[in-house]
């Protein structure tokens, strides 16, 4: 079975900086481009950005330059390195891959930034 687990989120002030990762099992993992995504409260779910294959990442346009997505390969794992956070970027974090025709996704992960 394909499995996805995100960690990492968890409080930190405005200005601040938390690192995410998301672990794949189940799939060949260099494969698949992965994709994080986030929800936030009474919000629907939006994308934040993806990786490639080949370690190419883009971003939606409100991450503005303050996150940065990379993959280990050889340890099935994705990162999403989030710099100068904002009260805003608060929200459940996701990490999912497609394949077969379907999507996959992780339980999330919580990221709080205190103003």
């Amino acid at each position: 079975d394909v499995q996805l687990q995100a960690s990492g989120g968890g409080l930190a002030q405005a200005g601040g900086s938390l690192r995410l990762s998301c672990t794949a099992s189940g799939l060949t993992f260099d494969d698949y481009a992965i994709g994080w995504f986030r929800q936030a409260p009474g919000k629907p779910r939006e994308g934040v950005g993806l990786i490639t294959t080949g370690g190419n990442a883009g971003y939606a346009e409100f991450v503005g330059g303050r996150f940065t997505i990379s993959r280990d390969n050889a340890k099935n794992t994705v990162y999403l390195q989030m710099n100068s956070l904002k009260p805003e970027d608060t929200a459940v974090y996701y990490c999912s891959v497609v394949l077969n025709g379907g999507d996959y996704w992780g339980q999330g992960t919580q990221v709080t930034v205190s103003s």
